[in-house]
């Protein structure tokens, strides 16, 4: 069992460090379509759908984290790191949602910053 374990740590290691990447691609492209939401038609539709791609990126980095800890015996503390990416994603979307650019432009900023921080760590 333990010789299992230790089998599937580097693919779910892997798995982990390409949703963290796919997250940070996606708040980047997230960055690019606002500036395309202030100058551009199609810049709000862009912008709409990469945020959906963004929670979803940030649901996968949850999933990638708990496939890293439960069969491949990882550490717990990314399931943390990624549960918390998940509530800024959260609160990401209702900013947007309520057009509060004052708070949702840093926070964005911020996220961006941390996903590069987590992904620099893998």
């Amino acid at each position: 069992m333990a010789t299992q374990a230790t089998a599937n740590a580097p693919r779910s290691s892997s798995f982990l460090q390409l949703a963290i990447a796919l997250q940070t691609l996606t708040i980047f492209l997230q960055a690019v379509s606002a500036g395309l939401l202030l100058t551009s038609s199609y810049g709000e539709t862009l912008h709409s759908v990469g945020a959906r791609v963004m929670y979803a990126a940030s649901m996968l980095y949850v999933l990638a984290a708990v496939l890293a800890w439960k069969p491949g015996g990882g550490p717990s503390r990314p399931i943390w790191y990624a549960s918390g990416f998940l509530v800024l994603a959260s609160v990401q979307v209702v900013l947007g949602i309520a057009h509060v650019p004052s708070v949702h432009l840093p926070l964005g900023v911020l996220m961006f910053g941390l996903s590069v921080l987590a992904l620099a760590r893998r």
